[in-house]
């Protein structure tokens, strides 16, 4: 096993448009549906998969372009390190004064070491100086726990 590092920055109001944060229905809309409805949903298929926006599962990241990945490392605590230098690097920003407190932040990054430990993913998410947002994640990868028919993006690309 292995952990893939995810980290997207951007508008609040564009993280919250969860249109193209979740891949299409896997039935297609029936012959004769409203051509509206048809097109959202090529638009979705379509978009999913490559779009910079993190999905709303964690291990949909596995579906995104290889080149998304921000970081790759086969020991959980790596993993977690990597985690915890992005937010010290982010926490000067962070909008909410608690969110900064580095005893919270230190037990966030020994929480996501065990959880990695155990195959689980990490995601975390922080208001920034508004209206900006960052996320940050972890999947853990080959195989996933929670989703294991999703392949390594780094096998496919």
């Amino acid at each position: 096993m292995h952990h893939h590092g995810y980290l997207w920055t951007g508008p609040k109001q564009r993280f919250d448009d969860e249109a193209l944060r979740r891949p299409a229905h896997p039935v297609p809309p029936p012959a004769g549906a409203r051509p509206e409805l048809v097109q959202r949903y090529r638009e979705v298929k379509a978009g999913f998969p490559v779009v910079e926006l993190p999905p709303l599962e964690t291990a949909h990241w596995l579906v995104k372009p290889a080149g998304q990945v921000r970081g790759t490392w086969a020991e959980p605590h790596a993993a977690a390190r990597w985690l915890g230098a992005r937010v010290a690097e982010y926490a000067p920003r962070f909008a909410a004064g608690p969110d900064r407190d580095r005893a919270r932040l230190t037990a966030l990054v020994g929480s996501a070491a065990a959880r990695l430990g155990w195959g689980g993913d990490v995601s975390w998410g922080f208001y920034l100086e508004q209206p900006a947002f960052l996320y940050l994640s972890v999947v853990s990868c080959a195989p996933n726990r929670a989703r294991p028919d999703l392949g390594c993006p780094l096998r496919r690309g």
